[in-house]
């Protein structure tokens, strides 16, 4: 069953790194593609006729956007490297808090059918796994609190919006650390995995890496996730059933680093700076509930990062031209 053939879809963040993937995998399945994004035009795929370059922290502009939409995803995030979060928490907290009301209000308000709310595992504390039902019986990290509170808020609001006006088909995904194309390569903002791809294969030596090494990680790719998005607005278990999507499988910064050493031609020598800030460590997510509902991660880790590398080194131009937030590291 196709529930896209010829629906209008809104894909609100549509030019960004799960974004890209997303509006493929729509065309191809016969919907009819709007995208909202602040990005530059030229990232948008080139056989959407309707691209908003809009500000979706403004309320009129969501009802804009929503305007005769049959199912909105909604990719908007606000994204920076763990420095950035540290020293921007009102940046991360106000505008998440902004895209996701407003547009989940402009979307009820027009109608939508169904909606996908993008959250994040940083709404989970910390824990070896992470179990979809355990978040409100915790508290999140703190190093991740002004974020991932920002995210638990959009979460209680697709609740709220259950509750009072009977809007059941509103699903809520928490993608783990998501890479590859199309990602944040800046030297300002980057994650781990894009940041890591940049220094090496500019032929950074020695690489200096925060932290021992032995932080464990859930990376999963982008189309994976896009993939699992549309399963999930499809399956649509509700808001109270929010499902993770990740690859189910913990990877440690050591292997990372050892896995795009590989697929390059440098050999720095690796330096582990521990006096420097680490993260939690360990953060997986449990993907019972995804697997339940027919999702499957395909792409590895090796597969993924391969493909990453050789993208950035032909598209080093392009992925500059994306609107940043958040610009200071």
């Amino acid at each position: 069953m196709n529930i896209y053939k010829n629906k209008k879809v809104l894909v609100a963040g549509g030019t960004g790194l799960i974004g890209k993937p997303l509006v493929e995998m729509l065309i191809e399945r016969g919907a009819n593609v709007r995208i909202s994004s602040l990005d530059d035009p030229s990232r948008a795929n080139q056989s959407v006729r309707e691209f908003y370059r809009i500000d979706l922290r403004e309320s009129v502009n969501c009802q804009r956007v929503c305007e005769g939409m049959d199912y909105v995803f909604n990719l908007l995030c606000v994204k920076g490297s763990p420095k950035a979060t540290e020293r921007n928490p009102a940046d991360f907290f106000d505008n998440t808090l902004l895209f996701n009301t407003n547009l989940m209000r402009a979307a009820r308000e027009a109608k939508v059918e169904r909606y996908l709310f993008t959250s994040s595992y940083g709404v989970y504390a910390p824990s070896d796994v992470f179990f979809e039902d355990d978040v409100w019986k915790t508290f999140p990290s703190q190093r991740d609190k002004f974020a991932a509170w920002s995210k638990r808020m959009g979460e209680l609001q697709a609740e709220a919006y259950q509750i009072q006006y009977g809007w059941n088909d509103i699903s809520i995904v928490r993608p783990a650390n998501t890479y590859g194309p199309h990602d944040n390569f800046s030297k300002q903002n980057s994650m781990v995995i894009p940041s890591l791809i940049r220094r090496i294969t500019e032929g950074e030596d020695p690489l200096v890496v925060f932290g021992d090494g032995n932080d464990v990680r859930d990376f999963i790719h982008a189309r994976d996730v896009a993939r699992g998005m549309l399963i999930v607005l499809e399956k649509s278990p509700g808001p109270k059933n929010p499902v993770n999507l990740g690859s189910g499988k913990g990877c440690t910064i050591k292997d990372l680093v050892k896995i795009i050493i590989e697929n390059t031609s440098e050999n720095p020598r690796v330096i582990w700076d521990s006096s420097n800030p680490q993260g939690d460590r360990s953060r997986v997510v449990d993907i019972s509930r995804a697997r339940s509902l027919g999702f499957n991660p395909e792409i590895s880790l090796e597969q993924g990062i391969e493909e990453t590398i050789e993208w950035y080194k032909s598209n080093k131009e392009s992925s500059s031209k994306r609107y940043e937030i958040i610009t200071d590291n």
